[in-house]
């Protein structure tokens, strides 16, 4: 039996929106914490924001 991965809402993970990161071109979803500012969100992670837009 696989287990179904599902937040307080009901919504699977493999249903929230993506995007893919400005600096390293990887995918990556919809977190809670921007929820605020979703539009504006550009990059996966710290690392990648710090680093910027590769060539």
């Amino acid at each position: 039996m696989s287990r179904k991965h599902v937040n307080a809402a009901g919504t699977a993970k493999r249903d929230l929106p993506q995007k893919t990161c400005a600096s390293c071109g990887k995918p990556f979803s919809w977190r809670r914490k921007w929820a605020r500012d979703w539009a504006s969100v550009l990059y996966c992670s710290d690392k990648c924001r710090t680093s910027g837009k590769t060539p």
